[in-house]
């Protein structure tokens, strides 16, 4: 059976609707981007990838049974434990998974091993290039290409297919990267213009004239004299009577180097949601306070971030059997300064929503003999300063 429809639906024949692109070949400035590694040349875009997918890999999953009163936490199951079988763990495979979402909308892996009721307990993930998927206009089922050959029907059944960015009609989500291409090409274009400007000459360093007219000939030679006596030394240089020489000095700013530098990094890091921009330092136009700076992380997870982090809880409890569901541990996500800590833990234990061992394990310390039982009377309280 297809892991996208059962048997008893079918869906009738109908095209996919074309979606408009910036450019046929995903390219600016002969910046191709048709390559899923190309757009991480932009620093901006390896930042904002990496942050998010960082992020969801690194953050505690948790495995729940059960709910209300009869919820309680249970072992991780096996895909939790290494979902692609070789060996790299989780957090591996969840980066894999959220960089190839957050290039091209899209993650494609094969169920090679399931448990005895069918639940998957091996993916393997593709490299998202080598995938390509479209519906099939008769039956409406999705067909898949992989490295070049169309899946038959048996081994189209263990696909897996995850996507971001959709769309009413299509069967993969839509690629940020395909369609901001412009913005990103621009980016590594400025960045490569850059480089060439202060290496090997965008412009000439310098004129050497002369007052009288010279021949092809003798201006060559008087160059090739002149660069000799430069090469090499730092001895100050002697024209003869009639030479001068100029230096050209041409300020960066004045090809709008700098500024189309900072625009495009600013506007491929907002791509991947608000918050990313002002997290990584770029500027956005808005002033960075203390008070604000103190809320970057709470924005960042609020606004950016967890949509990533429910998609992903959403994936990996429809693995597991129907009376089970993961929860990512936001709490690590949002550490404080010491003081505020303490002050989290003191209402918790004061209100009995913890036990002093939960609080201790939060800090990394070990469980005492009395620690499981809640807090019975409130503690002093401490001023600071007495």
């Amino acid at each position: 059976m297809s892991l996208f429809f059962s048997r008893r639906e079918q869906r009738g024949p109908f095209p996919e609707p074309p979606i408009p692109r910036p450019t046929s070949a995903w390219t600016f400035d002969r910046v191709n981007l048709a390559q899923t590694e190309a757009s991480l040349q932009k620093v901006a875009v390896w930042s904002a990838v990496d942050l998010i997918a960082s992020l969801v890999a690194t953050l505690p999953v948790d495995v729940y049974e059960g709910t209300g009163s009869s919820r309680r936490e249970v072992a991780p199951p096996r895909i939790l434990e290494d979902p692609s079988g070789e060996g790299y763990g989780l957090g591996d495979w969840v980066y894999q998974y959220m960089m190839s979402l957050l290039l091209r909308g899209n993650t494609y892996g094969k169920t090679a091993e399931r448990d005895r009721l069918g639940n998957p307990t091996q993916i393997v993930l593709y490299h998202p290039d080598e995938v390509q998927g479209w519906r099939d206009l008769k039956t409406g089922q999705p067909t898949w290409r992989v490295c070049g050959e169309i899946l038959e029907a048996a081994d189209a059944g263990d696909m897996w297919h995850q996507r971001a960015y959709t769309v009413p009609g299509r069967l993969l989500g839509l690629s940020p990267v395909q369609h901001h291409a412009t913005t990103i090409g621009l980016g590594i274009a400025a960045a490569r213009f850059g480089r060439q400007w202060f290496e090997d000459g965008a412009h000439p360093s310098g004129l050497l004239t002369n007052e009288q007219a010279l021949k092809p000939e003798q201006a060559r030679t008087a160059k090739e004299r002149f660069m000799a006596a430069l090469r090499g030394t730092r001895e100050p240089v002697v024209l003869g009577q009639g030479w001068k020489f100029q230096a050209i000095q041409v300020a960066p700013e004045e090809s709008q180097f700098l500024e189309t530098q900072k625009y495009t990094a600013a506007e491929c890091a907002r791509i991947y949601g608000p918050g990313v921009p002002e997290i990584l330092g770029y500027e956005t136009g808005g002033s960075m306070t203390y008070a604000n700076v103190e809320q970057r992380s709470l924005d960042l997870l609020t606004y950016s971030l967890d949509r990533w982090l429910v998609r992903t809880e959403r994936m990996f409890s429809s693995l597991l059997p129907p009376a089970q569901f993961v929860k990512i541990n936001r709490g690590a996500l949002a550490r404080t300064d010491l003081l505020t800590r303490f002050k989290a833990h003191a209402l918790s234990l004061q209100n009995r929503w913890a036990v002093p061992n939960e609080v201790r394990d939060l800090e990394d310390m070990p469980p005492t003999a009395w620690g499981d039982d809640p807090v019975m009377e409130a503690a002093p309280t401490v001023r600071i300063g007495d």
